[in-house]
């Protein structure tokens, strides 16, 4: 074997032991990266776009589980994911997220129970167990008892009330629905006549026309038994067609004899 033939032989044995090695080299560097951990972004608060655009360049892959109405915020942005943002993940994990709605869950208003005439409180915890907020937009004399519904309002359109509820009405999920109540004093009534009565009767009297007592005065001499001494005046008088405000005070002069107008 001439040198020259022999020089050759050493030069491609040492280039198929570089190669060899070099093979190696990459082999042990993809293995070694194969299955590595990563720290995994918090993506809370971010559009699920651009979430899942990032995820992909660090090859992960990103699933949206559930989507939950959100009130005042946008559609599609990330409010919860599993695993949470810092774990160490290895690649091609699945991340798991929830999302917000695009559009809110609706309610026919006919689905919902009775509202006109009911009583204003207990409405509004029923009303919050489906997400529907609760407003007093106003409130209104009304025979009945004080505190119940009159009115329902959605949007600033009327949709309930003493003339029945409005057709193909959409109540969002989060919305607020406005309400006018019923309150005892802002009603005129007929000046009720207390002379004659004894004083006794009086508590039980006024109640009835929903009026307060006001000043006492006393006539005649000393009350000696209050609760039978006798009514001989009021103000104001219940003169034909006179009325005065529910939660009004009349104010009365009483003497312990029976007057003889009242015998």
């Amino acid at each position: 074997m001439t040198l020259k033939r022999f020089l050759i032989h050493l030069l491609l044995m040492a280039l198929l032991v570089i190669l060899i090695f070099g093979g190696v080299l990459i082999w042990l560097k993809f293995y070694t990266n194969h299955g590595q951990e990563k720290e995994l972004r918090d993506y809370i608060g971010i559009h699920i776009d651009e979430a899942s655009k990032d995820a992909e360049k660090q090859s992960f892959e990103m699933i949206v589980k559930d989507s939950i109405h959100k009130v005042d915020q946008p559609g599609g942005i990330i409010i919860a994911q599993n695993p949470a943002g810092g774990s160490k993940v290895k690649e091609n994990r699945k991340i798991y997220v929830d999302i917000t709605k695009y559009k809110a869950d609706e309610y026919d208003l006919s689905e919902l129970s009775t509202m006109y005439g009911s009583e204003y409180n207990s409405k509004q915890k029923e009303l919050a167990y489906l997400s529907i907020n609760s407003k007093v937009r106003g409130e209104r004399h009304d025979a009945g008892d004080p505190g119940h519904i009159l009115e329902v309002w959605y949007n600033g359109r009327l949709i309930d009330g003493e003339s029945g509820r409005k057709s193909n009405v959409k109540i969002e999920r989060g919305g607020t629905l406005e309400f006018v109540i019923s309150k005892i004093d802002g009603g005129q009534i007929e000046i009720p006549d207390l002379v004659c009565r004894q004083y006794g009767q009086l508590k039980f009297l006024l109640q009835t026309y929903r009026l307060n007592l006001g000043e006492v005065e006393i006539s005649g001499g000393a009350i000696t038994n209050q609760a039978k001494a006798y009514v001989i005046a009021q103000d104001p008088e219940p003169r034909n067609g006179a009325t005065i405000g529910m939660g009004g005070q009349i104010k009365i002069t009483i003497q312990q004899q029976q007057p003889l107008s009242c015998q």
